[in-house]
């Protein structure tokens, strides 16, 4: 590649005309500026990452040598927490405070509702989400299998229409209830001295009336609100729908994902200068305004672009209009790894999120000297994930503070959301939001990070139960109702969102909807889901539940959770598996590690519905990968399974896994030889797991996929 020379960086070509002829044109800031910025930010906080990243590593070792010097003795769950203490990994939690971050926009700050995560590096799918703040709920339900079955065939099914319609308008009667009467036997919606008159009737709570569009006498919308969530009833006498129903309601619009994140993360597969200008590119255009995506369906082209507010009348005649876009978090990579597209003074690669944090707040200045696009208040949300206990947040904090200031921007302009997904910060989490406390906008759960961190960290402590049975430890519970807990005591609560997990299984939507309501029952204001569908029906479950009472009925029952119980570490005790349940536990993992890397390594793509053994799309990114590959490295270690046993699997795995891709033409297979890069990609997670920094994935797929493009 070629370097050109700012400031002692020594950056990408590719980068540097990214940046000096479409990012920074638009905005006040020079070319000269920014490199001097970031080259300021480079080298003076470049030596404080690396010393973060050797404390993890420090205190890795010490708690390795405490469990082996340990092991065989009767487990002193005291004297263990004491250790914590001493050598830094527990620290004392201060006094009560309240996060003092300003300026956050309601999607985050008021209304609870769903939360979408999408590859950046996709035009199309990040297109998709950014559209996803409203949806129709007649398609979600008719398409899917949230009522219980499929649809049988695509050609229109009216007794599966009658199905959707009628599961729609009962839930209009527990939503939107009208007086003595439903809504499947209202013939008329009209809007009559700026009250809604349904067949002469008003709604149970009148206030729910909101707005409409056109005619008020026959209006094309009704919008009606409840729990701060918008849904849009659509009346067409000509539509196909709804030229047959009674008041002609052709489709119920509901406001779906309120936010969702442009991931630059573990959902995408982005290694050099190349790729980064790939995710940068489409972050601008989103910032912009001006992405646009074309592909093929069927024998047309079409071409998706961002969708324009919604225009609406107020009950007292006055217009209004609604965001048409979720508002739009991006997600910076973690302090762990470095890049290739630039090189500092000494000809060392650059820290990644270092990279991260300069460029994608620059590139939002597009945004806030508009303030009509996407968020209204001037503020910059970065999702930064990854970060280990508290003095890392607050290195997160200083460094945007830097760039802040790099960019002429207002001090605490950025925003940042905690991702508690190291059990480091989950013991510490009160001192961690502390950190940033006029930053933080966001903290979330995540089961598969936070595992796999436990598993890493307590690698020597034993080998540790079936993955389905970890999920029923206390300790898991502990560590979410830690989560809700703690960011309620720290004043989140209309400031900031408190998120829970993904839904994994895009394609069971009857089970998300009996299932998800588990989310904003405890406590949280986002949880995420895997496609503007599923955000379409899990934001029904918005309206069943009042996320702010359930938050104060929390507040008044006290702290539920213990981080005495989060640190007990699900090993097993006792456990005698059978060869089989060995087996059949390491082949679920070894199949989900190649199904995924393959992807990864060979076609580039970070995140994407990947069958399991057996034939169940799950979505899939580095987070699953790295729970079940260090599942296997500590059974490995711990000589569960051996090492010759756990390649014979990797390698029926992977007769399994081509065979899954057998229609994909540009699929490589890798059987029968298992040399190619993907394969030896997975192996090296697996049989090289206890030594990869926390466990983490990113450094072998890095590295593997650099050789392959390479």
């Amino acid at each position: 590649m070629k370097r050109i020379e700012k400031f002692g960086l020594q950056i990408d070509e590719q980068l540097v005309d990214f940046l000096e002829s479409e990012a920074l044109p638009g905005t006040d800031v020079t070319a000269s500026q920014f490199w001097k910025g970031l080259s300021y930010i480079v080298h003076n906080f470049g030596p404080k990452n690396r010393e973060l990243l050797a404390r993890r590593q420090d205190l890795k070792q010490k708690i390795d040598a405490w469990h082996v010097e340990n092991r065989g003795k009767e487990f002193d769950f005291k004297a263990y927490k004491i250790f914590l203490h001493d050598i830094g990994y527990l620290v004392e939690k201060g006094r009560p405070f309240s996060i003092e971050t300003k300026n956050v926009d309601p999607e985050i700050a008021t209304i609870a509702g769903p939360q979408l995560v999408v590859p950046i590096t996709n035009a199309r799918f990040a297109l998709n989400a950014a559209n996803a703040r409203f949806g129709s709920l007649y398609d979600c339900l008719y398409g899917t299998d949230a009522m219980g079955s499929l649809p049988k065939s695509k050609e229109y099914d009216p007794a599966r229409g009658a199905e959707v319609i009628a599961w729609a308008k009962k839930f209009l009667d527990e939503t939107f209830p009208i007086h003595g009467m439903s809504h499947a036997d209202a013939t008329n919606y009209s809007v009559v001295d700026g009250k809604l008159l349904i067949d002469g009737k008003q709604l149970a709570d009148p206030s729910q009336f909101v707005g409409y569009r056109n005619d008020p006498e026959s209006p094309e919308g009704v919008l009606l609100k409840n729990n701060n969530l918008h849904i849009e009833l659509y009346f067409d006498a000509y539509h196909n729908i709804g030229k047959d129903d009674k008041a002609n309601l052709a489709d119920v619009i509901v406001e779906s994902a309120l936010s969702t994140i442009m991931d630059c993360e573990d959902s995408v597969a982005v290694v050099d200068a190349e790729d980064k200008v790939v995710a940068y590119s489409n972050w601008l255009g989103l910032m912009k305004r001006d992405l646009t995506a074309s592909f093929k369906k069927g024998d047309k082209t079409l071409r998706r672009r961002m969708l324009p507010d919604r225009k609406y009348v107020s009950p007292e005649g006055a217009p209004f209009s609604l965001k048409g876009r979720a508002l739009m978090l991006v997600r910076n990579v973690g302090h762990l790894m470095t890049t290739p597209a630039i090189l500092d003074r000494d000809g060392n690669e650059i820290g990644e999120g270092l990279m991260d944090a300069m460029f994608t707040v620059a590139i939002a200045m597009h945004d806030l000297e508009r303030r009509s696009g996407n968020s209204e208040h001037g503020s910059v949300y970065i999702v930064k994930p990854k970060m280990h206990g508290p003095d890392e947040v607050a290195f997160t904090d200083v460094i945007f503070s830097a760039v802040e200031q790099a960019l002429d921007l207002p001090q605490f302009t950025v925003k940042i959301g905690i991702m508690d997904e190291e059990r480091r910060t989950t013991v510490n989490l009160k001192e961690c939001i502390r950190a940033a406390k006029h930053r933080v906008a966001f903290i979330n759960t995540g089961f598969l990070d936070r595992t796999g961190d436990e598993i890493h960290t307590s690698m020597e402590a034993g080998p540790f139960l079936r993955k389905d049975d970890i999920k029923g430890e206390p300790w898991i519970a502990a560590y979410e109702d830690n989560n809700v807990d703690v960011g309620l005591a720290c004043g989140l609560q209309g400031r900031a969102q408190i998120g829970k997990g993904m839904w994994a299984v895009p394609d069971n939507m009857k089970d998300m909807l009996d299932q998800k309501t588990v989310h904003p029952n405890a406590g949280a204001n986002c949880a995420w889901v895997p496609s503007p569908t599923a955000a379409t029906l899990h934001a029904t479950h918005y309206h069943k539940i009042n996320v702010q009472e359930r938050q104060n009925e929390i507040i008044e029952g006290g702290k539920r959770s213990s981080v005495d119980t989060i640190l007990q570490f699900p090993v097993a005790q006792g456990q005698n598996w059978s060869d089989e349940e060995i087996t059949r536990e390491v082949e679920n993992n070894a199949q989900g590690i190649l199904g995924y890397v393959v992807r990864w390594i060979d076609a580039g793509i970070g995140c994407s519905k990947v069958p399991d053994i057996n034939n169940v799309g799950l979505m899939e990114d580095r987070a699953t990968c790295r729970i079940s590959s260090q599942h296997i490295a500590n059974w490995l270690h711990h000589g569960v399974v051996s090492k010759e046993e756990t390649m014979e699997i990797m390698r029926r795995m992977a007769i399994v896994v081509d065979e899954q891709n057998v229609d994909d033409p540009t699929y490589i297979p890798m059987a029968p030889d298992y040399t190619g890069v993907a394969f030896q990609a997975a192996c090296d997670l697996v049989f090289l797991g206890t030594v990869q920094p926390s466990g983490y994935t990113e450094p072998v797929l890095h590295a593997r996929r650099l050789e392959l493009k390479g």
